[in-house]
């Protein structure tokens, strides 16, 4: 029985790796975070930010594509009455080649992806140098300064406006000397959301971790949504990441379905339990197979492009980092409590008292010692 069209079978290794490269899985993991990043972009409460971390490998990037089909379906719509509107908008934070994080780069990158040539509604920029060419495209001219950069971005996102513009690869942001400067990143940012009332949202690794807590007001205006590995202690982990691994193999356009539901142990150890990971050691794997003309995909092929023992061994210890940094224990839970007025020496005595006081039905008095004997007349 075939899982995939069998037309498949006849046609060329190129269309082969797109139709598998493009499937993607709706497993538990990836629905839990889905839902949880729409209903906080549908209803923001107030949120500029959106930080969803978890992973290298996890599968952020099939996160952000079902998002952003989703935002475009819902505002079919309404497109055909705007058509200057963008959706949603997204780009990747290009890592510095230097110790700082080049805005001016970012900026530039950032008006690019909110131009559309076909749209035929121009955007006043407001600022010289920058502008759209007969084509449609937008141009910036070199000499255009990176704060003449952030004025036409802002223009532009008022236009468009977008439901919510993502950050990929966010944590590169990060790449600062010190802390201060770290938080002047998030400042700069948080004015541009504020500015132009556009949710953000932040993708990364859990190096994004050290965004979080910043400062409170940072904290009171963001979202921390955790986009977690599959578990091998957890049973239903485990079977999750079994149909998943079954899926693939049933997608895999090969005239002999592999077996690999039965080394699920192996794809675990390399994989570290993130999907993204494995879905793309499958792919190059399927690659080399239709190269060799296989019929199926073998454990040799398997292993040839697993990754290796040393760099699982530096991810999975990244892992743990970010794994750790979330966890919070109940001593961490007192400590706030205590820091509150709430703690375990403020209770006990506030029980304390309680119990101490005695209690009374309505219109009893409290007992008392009466006096015994005749009160004598006052008759002075």
């Amino acid at each position: 029985m075939s899982y995939f069209p069998p037309e498949l079978l006849e046609k060329s290794v190129v269309e082969k790796l797109d139709y598998f490269e493009g499937f993607t899985v709706a497993h538990p993991r990836l629905k839990q975070v889905y839902e949880a990043l729409m209903r906080t972009i549908n209803e923001p409460a107030g949120a500029s930010f959106i930080f969803v971390y978890g992973p290298s490998g996890v599968g952020k990037t099939t996160l952000k594509q079902r998002v952003e089909q989703k935002i475009i379906e819902a505002c079919l719509p309404e497109l055909t009455i705007d058509r200057g509107r963008i959706p949603v908008v997204g780009i990747e934070a290009v890592a510095p080649e230097s110790r700082n994080f080049n805005w001016k780069d970012y900026y530039t990158r950032a008006l690019i992806a909110l131009e559309e040539p076909l749209i035929e509604h121009k955007i006043d920029y407001g600022v010289r140098g920058v502008y759209r060419d007969i084509f449609g495209h937008v141009v910036i001219e070199p000499k255009v300064v990176a704060p003449a950069l952030r004025r036409a971005l802002e223009n532009s996102l008022s236009h468009r406006k977008p439901d919510v513009f993502f950050i990929d690869e966010a944590q590169h942001m990060g790449k600062m000397s010190s802390g201060h400067k770290l938080q002047d990143q998030l400042d700069c940012l948080k004015s541009l959301a504020n500015m132009t009332t556009i949710l953000h949202c932040l993708l990364g690794t859990y190096e994004l971790l050290t965004f979080r807590n910043l400062s409170g007001q940072l904290s009171r205006r963001s979202v921390d949504i955790h986009f977690p590995r599959y578990q091998v202690d957890n049973p239903d982990d485990i079977q999750a990441f079994k149909s998943v691994l079954l899926t693939f193999q049933r997608q895999m356009p090969l005239a002999q379905e592999p077996d690999l539901v039965s080394h699920w142990e192996y794809f675990y150890e390399r994989s570290l339990g993130c999907i993204g990971t494995l879905k793309n050691w499958l792919t190059r794997t399927l690659k080399d197979a239709l190269d060799e003309n296989s019929n199926t995909i073998t454990l040799k092929q398997l292993q040839r492009r697993a990754l290796s023992v040393a760099q699982c061994q530096r991810m999975f210890a990244e892992i743990l980092e970010g794994e750790r940094q979330l966890s919070e224990t109940e001593a961490d839970a007192q400590n706030l409590r205590t820091l509150l007025g709430l703690g375990e020496d403020v209770t006990e005595q506030q029980k304390k008292g309680q119990s101490s006081k005695r209690k009374t039905k309505v219109g009893k008095r409290n007992p008392k010692r009466d006096k015994i004997g005749v009160q004598e007349p006052d008759v002075s």
